[in-house]
């Protein structure tokens, strides 16, 4: 492949995986590629994240890509062995290498080990591949299962410990959990370079890079994905409250002030060549928040919730309602001043949000609100619905959800389901979205699109 070749494929990745390239920005990385040493590895690295990765949280999809289309060179391939016993005297040889290593905490050293580990151990059996480079395929876990790099920490920290002035346990921990899990991103990253080189890097790419935080489904999100997303939220919810604080200050002008547009209009012999108005109205608006709070939907709830209450300044009141198949206000719960966080735990603990079965009931739900909550509909309110509207194929109440629209300003139903799921087994989603306009809201970039609407 040559070098035009792999620069468009790597921005055609990039932008494959939810990253925003530009042309321009294409152009501006051309530029910078004829100012550095192309043998540089790094410094070709450092010239495309320098014009083409906007913010910080792209960068591990960026550098993942890179690693796949702009490889390092390692030399011959290695030949993979036959997995070993743990007493083969060569296990224990490369064992005492690994532990020696991550004692030194030398990255340059982890990364060619990992590389050998990888010819080593790394290939699965299977059948000949069509190319001629052996059999199987190359795998992360089956050279980490080998070596088990986890099962070294005993020793770490005895030799660490034992000597006098030695690190603290937890810090000494804390140290060689980090070390570990850098050998594991090496050995995974040299897997998709073999895996690039021989099946193209445009078939990896389609798996190895994550998407940017934003554009994570809130229903596919790792541990780890949600507690990065929660730490996303507060920061968000500044930037669409002074965005929105702009736009009121700044919006449309009021109506038209036609006594004063008389009056200036003396001066110009009766002709208004400049018109007046007045004021505009400040207009927020009230919110409720219907939200589907079972273990299907419940993180999309939890951040909807957390947005929300981060922007309550917004609105001039929020109440809020969660339901399985019983309903129960938890406004109480996101009182001023409290950790929404610690909110969403004690309502899930307190909250009577369960009646007969534990499965969701959208037409009872509903039922049950309009019977205790109905008079918290009226027509200054914006209606907010969140849940997937899978019902477990019971009865859907439709006349009740038609009547709380109908009291309501406006009303909205978020879907955190592709689109394409939509009305697919116990999914009523056509039949609600007929009585409340219905939008796919998958990720953090349309929930704030939406909320920002909203308010």
């Amino acid at each position: 492949m040559g070098l035009l070749d792999r620069h468009l494929g790597f921005l055609t990745a990039l932008r494959e995986a939810s990253l925003p390239v530009s042309l321009a920005e294409g152009l501006d990385a051309v530029h910078a590629l004829v100012a550095i040493d192309l043998a540089d590895r790094e410094s070709l690295r450092a010239a495309y994240a320098a014009t083409v990765v906007k913010r910080q949280a792209h960068r591990a999809a960026f550098d993942t890509l890179f690693d796949l289309w702009f490889p390092p060179v390692t030399g011959s391939p290695e030949t993979a062995r036959e997995r070993p016993a743990y007493d083969d005297p060569e296990l224990r040889r490369l064992r005492d290498e690994l532990s020696r290593l991550l004692l030194e905490g030398d990255d340059a050293a982890l990364r060619d080990f990992a590389r050998k580990a990888v010819g080593a151990y790394g290939r699965g059996s299977g059948a000949p591949g069509g190319n001629g480079r052996g059999s199987g395929q190359w795998f992360s876990y089956q050279a980490l299962r080998v070596l088990s790099p986890e099962t070294l920490m005993a020793g770490l920290l005895a030799a660490v410990l034992t000597e006098r002035g030695g690190l603290d346990e937890k810090v000494a921990r804390r140290t060689f959990t980090r070390r570990i899990e850098r050998f594991e991103r090496f050995v995974a990253e040299d897997v998709r370079r073999r895996l690039a080189e021989e099946n193209g890097p445009e078939k990896v790419a389609r798996s190895a890079a994550r998407p940017p935080l934003e554009k994570v489904d809130f229903l596919r999100a790792t541990r780890a994905d949600l507690a990065a997303i929660r730490r996303e939220v507060q920061p968000l919810a500044r930037r669409l409250a002074a965005r929105l604080a702009h736009r009121r200050r700044h919006g449309r002008r009021g109506r038209l002030d036609f006594r004063r547009t008389v009056r200036a209009s003396l001066s110009t012999g009766g002709v208004p060549l400049t018109t007046h108005h007045r004021p505009p109205r400040p207009h927020k608006p009230e919110l409720v928040v219907l939200c589907d709070a079972s273990d299907s939907v419940s993180s999309f709830a939890h951040f909807t919730l957390l947005l929300t209450y981060a922007l309550r300044e917004q609105f001039a009141r929020v109440r809020a309602f969660a339901f399985i198949d019983d309903l129960d206000e938890i406004t109480r719960f996101f009182a001023p001043g409290a950790d929404v966080v610690e909110a969403m735990t004690t309502m899930t603990r307190e909250a009577r949000l369960v009646w007969v079965s534990g499965h969701s009931d959208y037409g009872r739900a509903f039922g049950v609100f309009e019977d205790r909550y109905g008079d918290a509909i009226t027509p200054k309110t914006s209606l907010l619905i969140l849940g997937d509207a899978r019902s477990n194929y019971g009865a859907l109440n439709l006349e009740t959800v038609r009547r709380l629209a109908g009291r309501a300003r406006h009303a909205y139903w978020l879907n955190p389901e592709p689109a394409a799921d939509w009305d697919s087994g116990d999914s009523a989603a056509s039949a609600y979205g007929a009585v409340v306009p219905m939008h796919e809201c998958r990720n953090l970039t349309q929930l704030a699109e939406f909320v920002e609407m909203l308010a």
